[in-house]
């Protein structure tokens, strides 16, 4: 970018927005209300960088609509997820940059979500471990988090740890940003912030902070807990101790304009072979793993009951959703080896995330993908057309001679003892 002489009301540097455009391109995404994608901002990249930051350190910035678009979630319902334009991305990693440094020393050690150094598998792990000291947790459901977070609130935990004028400027700029529909309609934003924006999820963790993890610190310091974004899960040691938490928790969130969601927000018993007495609910759902009493092979002949994660129902549901919109059995056109190349990545990231746990939970899941390739190997190969019992011993054979072929072929290769 070239240079400017003449000096700006804000100190944004070119190389703050330089650093800015390189996470958003690493990150990829769609592209916004403008229609262009990252390749096209590209094409005229110095001109485009320069004019963002100039407006940037002018004051003169002001972020076009969000894009708003309807994604699948793991339970097949559809999560609405708001795209920024690319120039609105780089000019929201500009105030992250600026702003993580300062709340993130501060962030509770239990809060995993969107975090450097943190992760969903950590928080799970943390969960395990808890499960087994105590005997009941509290799962919270907070009703369309996102959508409804106070603006007037965050700003106020913005300006509690920084006074920098533009980062306020901007992120109150961000939070009152409209929405663009997929009819093309637009929605003024008075609560909340979109799930996609590059600031939202430091913003949802700064406010939680304060309404969640700082109040838990001060009124429930003997009760641990494992939050990720807006899931969050508690553990304490009886029922009755669970049942006044919640009263206690959902009152704070509704001082913070928030609201637990009445059927989602459940208590459960951690039973396993320690653990004596009968009830309703003794599972829950954190971070797309299930946790429930399971048999666990123990350290010498046997096995007991152990409470443990697993991937739940609806992950492996998705997962089986995702591979038949595939339609492999249709895809005659490619051969086995590009059929591996395109869905290992896929496999290796689902069984490195779901496999951390209980990992003989992933073998039914995969075995889905192994009936789709028998079918497409009778439509490929004329010698297995509408003949299953040959296709499967042609899946067989070809496990034995390159059983690294596909990822999850040594998953299951595990499960036969070989």
């Amino acid at each position: 970018m070239s240079g400017d002489k003449r000096a700006k009301p804000f100190s944004i540097s070119k190389r703050d927005v330089w650093n800015a455009y390189k996470r958003v391109k690493a990150n990829r995404g769609g592209a916004g209300v403008d229609g262009q994608s990252i390749a096209e901002f590209e094409e005229n990249l110095s001109a485009n960088l320069y004019k963002l930051w100039n407006r940037l350190a002018s004051g003169s910035y002001f972020p076009p609509p969000v894009r708003r678009v309807e994604i699948p979630k793991g339970d097949g319902k559809m999560r609405p997820l708001g795209i920024p334009t690319v120039a609105d991305r780089i000019a929201q990693m500009v105030v992250t940059q600026f702003l993580e440094p300062l709340v993130e020393p501060h962030f509770h050690a239990d809060s995993y979500g969107y975090r450097p150094g943190k992760s969903a598998k950590e928080a799970v792990g943390m969960a395990r471990q808890r499960c087994w000291k105590y005997d009941w947790v509290l799962d919270l459901d907070i009703k369309a988090f996102f959508d409804t977070i106070d603006h007037e609130l965050l700003m106020r935990a913005v300006h509690k740890h920084t006074t920098c004028s533009w980062a306020h400027l901007y992120i109150a700029r961000w939070l009152s940003a409209p929405t663009q529909l997929e009819d093309g309609s637009f929605v003024q934003r008075t609560a909340g912030t979109p799930q996609g924006g590059v600031i939202s999820p430091l913003l949802a963790n700064l406010y939680l902070h304060y309404a969640f993890d700082t109040w838990m610190g001060k009124n429930f310091p003997h009760v641990p807990f494992e939050r990720y974004a807006d899931d969050v899960i508690c553990h304490v040691d009886s029922e009755h101790d669970a049942v006044l938490l919640k009263e206690a928790i959902a009152e704070r969130l509704k001082a913070c304009k928030l609201e637990l969601h009445p059927q989602k927000t459940q208590i459960a018993y951690c039973k396993d072979a320690r653990r004596k007495g009968s009830y309703s609910k003794v599972q829950f759902t954190f971070l797309g793993f299930g946790f429930k009493p399971r048999l666990v092979k123990g350290m010498r002949d046997g096995s007991f009951l152990g409470y443990v994660p697993a991937i739940s129902a609806k992950a492996a549901q998705y997962i089986c959703r995702e591979m038949r919109a595939w339609r492999l059995s249709r895809r005659s056109d490619l051969s086995i080896d590009e059929i591996a190349r395109r869905v290992n990545p896929v496999f290796r990231g689902w069984i490195n995330y779901y496999g951390s746990y209980y990992r003989s939970a992933l073998y039914r899941v995969f075995e889905r993908f192994d009936d789709a390739l028998m079918r497409w190997a009778m439509r490929k190969l004329k010698g297995l057309h509408r003949r299953p019992t040959r296709a499967r011993e042609w899946l067989s054979r070809l496990k034995l001679r390159q059983p690294s072929l596909f990822a999850h072929w040594t998953l299951l290769a595990a499960r036969a003892g070989r």
